[in-house]
């Protein structure tokens, strides 16, 4: 192992004092050293890897020096377009260290989401013509393995990947934790919303954390998980999958549940859900202000105003909620919306605490029989 002190000393050495990018349970450790050590405006975690990838060039213009992306392998999508249009040899030349974690590395055991991407984080890389390698685990060789990538980079003007594989850094737990501004559990917010939602209602719940407690709540009280569909990858896109299902089907209650850091990942698709404005809709924003299934990293979920934003967009019926009792109230008024026939495009924030049970399951049933379930649900009931 090497610890994320090594590596941040081994960068700045070579030159790098600005970093940015989308958390990663494999990077976390480091991560987390990142934000408790370098200056607030030289760490930014973005809302995407692409727009990582874009600031990353701009202080690149500004500053002349090497900047540091860092991701998930899963980010990889996001990032291709600005890698081959904007940070590419052939267009703008732009030197870049990008760190990338490898979830389901072939040979280690990993979620289902993460095993194709994990069998192709190479070949992606190989395909778009960026040059890689994996970190050393082994700081004794770590200032020389930089020393050669940097040396790359300079010579070409291009960006270089190092892929981090599981276990790769020594444990470093954050300190600078993003302030609690409600006590209410996210379980306990999911927990509220099915137990009151209408009995034919389909639920499309966000990657991460929510959907492991909204499968267990559904075992709990031994519900039916056919109107489920847990996004167990794909994060920022469980609205845009909701919307699909609720102008398919006008007449069955819709609910996503969203988290803020995925929210804010693809915030764009909110305008459509706008501007199409499906009444039987109601979009849900788990909001605690942190990527909480990768190491607790802050998002802005908490320093911007979401509903407002919601209102922009054109939701017609608009709430925000940070207690148990408000919840309650508003979860009872759009239940009884929908039975009464006055149901119409809904937002909810829903503000709450960081953390999740220690003895959190994982859902039993494999993605494809997920799908499968759903489609029965929503076709033949």
């Amino acid at each position: 192992m090497i610890t994320p002190q090594a590596l941040y000393k081994a960068l700045a050495h070579n030159g790098t004092e600005f970093f940015t990018g989308v958390p990663d349970s494999l990077l976390k450790s480091f991560c987390a050293y990142v934000t408790d050590t370098a200056p607030e405006k030289n760490h930014i975690i973005c809302a995407n890897e692409g727009t990582a990838a874009a600031l990353a060039a701009g202080y690149y213009f500004a500053s002349g020096k090497i900047p540091l992306v860092y991701m998930q392998n899963s980010g990889e999508g996001n990032m291709i377009n600005p890698l081959l249009s904007l940070i590419d040899p052939e267009v703008y030349a732009v030197p870049l260290l990008i760190i990338i974690g490898w979830r389901g590395e072939p040979g280690v055991h990993d979620e289902p989401q993460h095993i194709k991407q994990g069998k192709v984080t190479c070949g992606l890389l190989d395909a778009i013509h960026i040059p890689y390698q994996i970190l050393t685990d082994d700081e004794a060789q770590l200032c020389t393995q930089l020393q050669n990538v940097y040396a790359h980079i300079a010579a070409h003007s291009a960006p270089y990947a190092l892929i981090v594989r599981k276990g790769t850094f020594a444990e470093y737990t954050l300190k600078r934790t993003v302030p609690q501004t409600t006590l209410l559990k996210r379980e306990e917010a999911i927990e509220k919303i099915i137990c009151t939602a209408p009995q034919d209602a389909a639920f499309v719940c966000t990657t991460g954390m929510a959907s492991r407690e909204l499968y267990e709540i559904r075992e709990k009280y031994g519900m039916d998980h056919r109107t489920d569909f847990l996004t167990v990858g794909s994060m920022g896109h469980a609205s845009q999958i909701a919307l699909g299902i609720a102008m398919q089907q006008p007449q069955r209650p819709v609910f996503c549940l969203d988290g803020d850091g995925a929210f804010i990942m693809h915030m764009g698709g909110m305008t459509t859900i706008g501007t199409r404005k499906p009444k039987n809709l109601v979009h849900i924003v788990l909001n605690n202000g942190a990527h909480d299934s990768v190491g607790g990293q802050p998002t802005v979920g908490l320093d911007i105003d979401i509903p407002m934003i919601a209102k922009a967009c054109g939701y017609t019926h608009i709430y925000s909620v940070s207690t148990a009792q408000e919840l309650s109230h508003i979860a009872e008024t759009v239940c009884t919306a929908f039975l009464r026939g006055e149901n119409d495009l809904t937002f909810i924030e829903i503000k709450v605490a960081k953390g999740a049970r220690k003895d959190l399951g994982r859902p039993k049933s494999t993605p494809q029989e997920n799908k499968k379930a759903l489609m029965e649900f929503l076709n033949n009931d």
